[in-house]
C-alpha cells in the first residue's frame, strides 16, 4: 500500500482495492480487515443468535458492524462506565434497522477493557502495572475492533491510561469513531474543617500522626463515583482528547453522575457517529499535526499533568507519526511556547483550588478553548468528531467568557507562563526530563535550583526513609529515585505517594526538597519534581552514575538538568566503568532493577521504548508505527496577541 493519505474529507479511500460503497441511508466503507459474514451456517449461527438476543434485525448480519466499548477497573473511576455504555448501546439499537432513516448496520455487544487503580496502588509494587494498563487497553481494544471489523465505534473512557490506550487503538483501526469521557468525581468535604478535599488530600496527609483525621479524610475525600476531579492526568488527557478532536468539547467537564451523560449525550454521540460514517471521516483524518499541537498547547494552558509528555507521543505514534519531536513539536518549540506564549488559565487542583466540576459550572473546557482561539494560540481549522472544525464547534456551543475566578483570560491569566517544561543537560541527554512548573512551590532562585543529591535505588527505599527517618532530609536536597523507569521497574510507576510525603515534609519544616526520577508522577503531584529522566538508569543512563552529595543544578533559563561531578570526563568514565562491572557481575542487569514475576512485566522489561517515544511496549525496543505518514505542515503559528512578537516559527 505505502500511500500517504490526504488529510481531507470526501475523497475516495483506497482500502485493499475496495472503494466506498453507498448503502441505503448511510455511506459505508468496506474495510478489507472487517469480518463480513458470508452464508457459512457455522459463522451465521452465532451471528444470528447475537442479533436475536440484542433485538436487532437478522437480515442485517452481513452489514458492517457498529458497537460500544468501555473502560473498567477496580476503582471509583470506572463505576459509572457500564451504565453509560448500556445507554449508548440502547440508542444504537433503536437507530439500527432496515428503514430509510435508519442505520443499516450490524450491532455488536459491548466490550470492556480492564485496568488497575492508580490511587489504590501508588507507593506499592503493583503500581508497576499502571502505565502497562495503557498498553493492555490498547491491545484489548485493538483485538476487539479488528476481530469484530467495527466500522463505527463509540468509546466511554475513564481514569487516565485506558483512554489513551483506547484512542491509540481507534487511530490504528482508523474507522469512524468517537469518544466520551465518563466524567470526573465530585470533590468531598471535610466534616470538621468544611474544606474541600479529594484523593490528593489523602496522600498529602499520609505522613500525619493524627490518625482520626487520616481516617476522616479517607472516608470523605471521594464521595460518589467518577475519575479524579482536579487537573490531574485524567482531566488533562480528557481535555487533550477533546481538543485533538476525538471527543465533543462539552462532554469533558460534567461530573460522572451528571444526568446529561445518561439522558442527552448518548443520542448526540450516535448522531455524530452516523455523520462520521456518512462522511467517511476517520480518526486519522481528525488527529493530525495541527490538532495534536493544539492539544499540547491546551495542556500547557491548564497546567496539565507531566504524563501528557508520555501520552502525547503515544497518540502521535498511533496516528502514524514516527517521531514526536521531529513531526509534531520540537522540545525547543515546546519550551518556547511554555515560557513565552502560553499562560495558565485555570485555578485548579493540585496547584490551585478548584476542580473540573467548578470548570463545568463556569461553562466547561469550551470556555478555555474559545479564549485560546480568540487569542491566536490554536488553529481553529482542524477537524473534530462532530464533523465541524474546532472553531465551528466552539461557535455552535457559544460558551461564556472566562469568569476571572476559576477560568482566567489570556490577557490576565492565572499564571503568566505555561505549566510544563522539558529539560536536557548531562542528566537528560535524551531531552526527556519533564517538570510541572505550575506545581513548583519554591526552591527556584532566578529560575535556578542548586542542591545536593540524596540517592535511592528504589521508591520503596525512599518511602521507608520518609516514614522512619524524615529528619535526614535537609534544605535543598535533590532526591534521586532510579531504576524505576519503563524497563527498570519495570512499568515506570508514578510516585504520588513519595511526592505527597515530600510536599508535606517541606511545608512542615519550611524547607525545599526536590525529587528527580526516571519514573513518572501523578498529575496530582506538586513540588520541584522532575520525571522521565532518560536514558533510564537500568539502561545505563547518567542517572545511574550520580552519587550522594553530588551537586545537582536545575536551570530553567537554559532548560538543563546537570550533575556537576559527571560533567568531568574523568569522573564520568570512572563511574561508568564501575557501573558496567556491577552489571557484568550480575549477568547483564543491575541488581537494583525491579523483580519480574509475570509475563506482562517481562514483556515491559524487554520491549519498553524511551519516554520520549511514549514508554510503550514495542518489539526489540523499536517504535512500531502502522502506515507511517508524513506530517502536513500548515501556515498556522501559535501566537499570543497580547504579547508582541510571540509568533515564532520553528
Amino acid at each position: 500500500m505505502g500511500l500517504i493519505r490526504q488529510e481531507t474529507v470526501g475523497f475516495l479511500r483506497w482500502l485493499s482495492g475496495q472503494w466506498t460503497k453507498k448503502s441505503e441511508g448511510v455511506s459505508v466503507v468496506r474495510n478489507s480487515k472487517a469480518v463480513l459474514f458470508d452464508n457459512n451456517p457455522g459463522r451465521n449461527a452465532q451471528t444470528v443468535g447475537i442479533a436475536r438476543e440484542l433485538g436487532t434485525d437478522i437480515d442485517l448480519i452481513h452489514e458492517p458492524s457498529v458497537g460500544v466499548v468501555g473502560n473498567k477497573g477496580d476503582s471509583q473511576c470506572y463505576l459509572g462506565v457500564q451504565r453509560k455504555v448500556e445507554a449508548i448501546q440502547e440508542c444504537l439499537r433503536q437507530k439500527i434497522g432496515g428503514g430509510g432513516e435508519q442505520m443499516r448496520m450490524r450491532l455488536v455487544q459491548p466490550e470492556y477493557t480492564v485496568a488497575t487503580s492508580d490511587g489504590m496502588r501508588n507507593g506499592t509494587r503493583e503500581m508497576r502495572y499502571s502505565l502497562i494498563g495503557r498498553e493492555v487497553t490498547h491491545d484489548t481494544v485493538c483485538e476487539h475492533l479488528s476481530a469484530s471489523g467495527l466500522e463505527g465505534t463509540i468509546a466511554v473512557v475513564a481514569c487516565d491510561k485506558p483512554p489513551v490506550g483506547t484512542l491509540s487503538a481507534l487511530l490504528e483501526h482508523d474507522r469512524p469513531s468517537i469518544i466520551m469521557s465518563d466524567g470526573p468525581i465530585r470533590p468531598g468535604t471535610d466534616s470538621v474543617t468544611k474544606e474541600r478535599i479529594d484523593i490528593i488530600t489523602g496522600f498529602q496527609v499520609a505522613g500525619s500522626d493524627d490518625e482520626e483525621m487520616k481516617k476522616r479524610v479517607a472516608c470523605e475525600a471521594c464521595p460518589g463515583y467518577g475519575s479524579c476531579g482536579g487537573m490531574f492526568t485524567y482531566n488533562t488527557m480528557q481535555t487533550f482528547i477533546a481538543v485533538v478532536g476525538m471527543e465533543p468539547l462539552h462532554m469533558v467537564s460534567p461530573p460522572s453522575d451528571d444526568l446529561r451523560r445518561m439522558e442527552q449525550f448518548p443520542n448526540e454521540l450516535v448522531t455524530h457517529l452516523e455523520k462520521l460514517i456518512e462522511l467517511d471521516l476517520t480518526p486519522r483524518d481528525i488527529v493530525n499535526r495541527d490538532s495534536i499541537r493544539n492539544a499540547m498547547i491546551v495542556s500547557m494552558a491548564v497546567g496539565g499533568s507531566t504524563n501528557v509528555l508520555l501520552h502525547g507521543p503515544e497518540i502521535a505514534r498511533a496516528a502514524g507519526f514516527g517521531n514526536f519531536a521531529e513531526d509534531i513539536m520540537s522540545f525547543e518549540e515546546f519550551n518556547y511556547l511554555s515560557e513565552h506564549v502560553v499562560p495558565v488559565l485555570i485555578d485548579a487542583r493540585p496547584f490551585g483550588i478548584y476542580s473540573m466540576v467548578d470548570i463545568d459550572k463556569k461553562g466547561g473546557i469550551q470556555v478555555i478553548v474559545k479564549e485560546l482561539l480568540e487569542a491566536g494560540l490554536l488553529n481553529g481549522d482542524t477537524l473534530t468528531c462532530t464533523g465541524e472544525t474546532l472553531a465551528k464547534q466552539v461557535a455552535r456551543l457559544d460558551p461564556n467568557g472566562p469568569d476571572g475566578e476559576v477560568i482566567y483570560t489570556v490577557e490576565n491569566p492565572y499564571k503568566p507562563t505555561g505549566g510544563l517544561r522539558v529539560l536536557g543537560g548531562n542528566l537528560s541527554p535524551e531531552f526527556s526530563a519533564v517538570l510541572k512548573l505550575a506545581g513548583v512551590e519554591g526552591g527556584l532562585e532566578n529560575n535556578i535550583f542548586r542542591g545536593k543529591a540524596r540517592v535511592f535505588n528504589s521508591e520503596s527505599a525512599l518511602l521507608e526513609t520518609l516514614e522512619k527517618q524524615p529528619e535526614v532530609f535537609e534544605n535543598n536536597d535533590m532526591v534521586i529515585v532510579r531504576y524505576e523507569g519503563p524497563s527498570g521497574a519495570p512499568g515506570m510507576p508514578e510516585m504520588l505517594d513519595s511526592t505527597s510525603r515530600i510536599t508535606t515534609l517541606c511545608r512542615e519544616k519550611n524547607i525545599v526538597v526536590g525529587l528527580m526520577t526516571d519514573a513518572r508522577f501523578s498529575g496530582g503531584s506538586v513540588g520541584l519534581v522532575i520525571g522521565h529522566v532518560g536514558p533510564e538508569a537500568a539502561l545505563g543512563g547518567p542517572l545511574a552514575l550520580v552519587e550522594d552529595g553530588d551537586e545537582i543544578i536545575v536551570d530553567l533559563n537554559t532548560n538543563e538538568l546537570n550533575c556537576t561531578e559527571i560533567s568531568d570526563p574523568g569522573t564520568l568514565n570512572t563511574r561508568k566503568s564501575s557501573w558496567e562491572r556491577v552489571v557484568a557481575d550480575n549477568g547483564g542487569t543491575h541488581p537494583s532493577i525491579g523483580i519480574v514475576d509475570s509475563r506482562l512485566l517481562n514483556r515491559m522489561r524487554r520491549t519498553a521504548v524511551s519516554a520520549v517515544f511514549g514508554a510503550g511496549m514495542h518489539p526489540d525496543r523499536v517504535l512500531w508505527v502502522k502506515n507511517l505518514r508524513e506530517p502536513v505542515k500548515t501556515d498556522f503559528v501559535p501566537t499570543n496577541k497580547y504579547r508582541a512578537g510571540s509568533g515564532r516559527v520553528f
